[in-house]
């Protein structure tokens, strides 16, 4: 989704597909420190 929304921005130069991309970064962003964080508790819990 990110790279079609990046794509799409480059093409057309559509504000709405470049907000999109910022925006599924973000949500990248969180998932991969989500997913740290549970790494990182899982250790500390043993």
């Amino acid at each position: 989704m990110r790279n079609f929304s990046w794509s799409c921005f480059q093409v057309t130069g559509s504000i709405d597909a470049y907000l999109l991309y910022k925006d599924m970064e973000a949500i990248t962003v969180k998932k991969e420190d989500d997913q740290l964080e549970d790494v990182e508790q899982n250790e500390e819990a043993k």
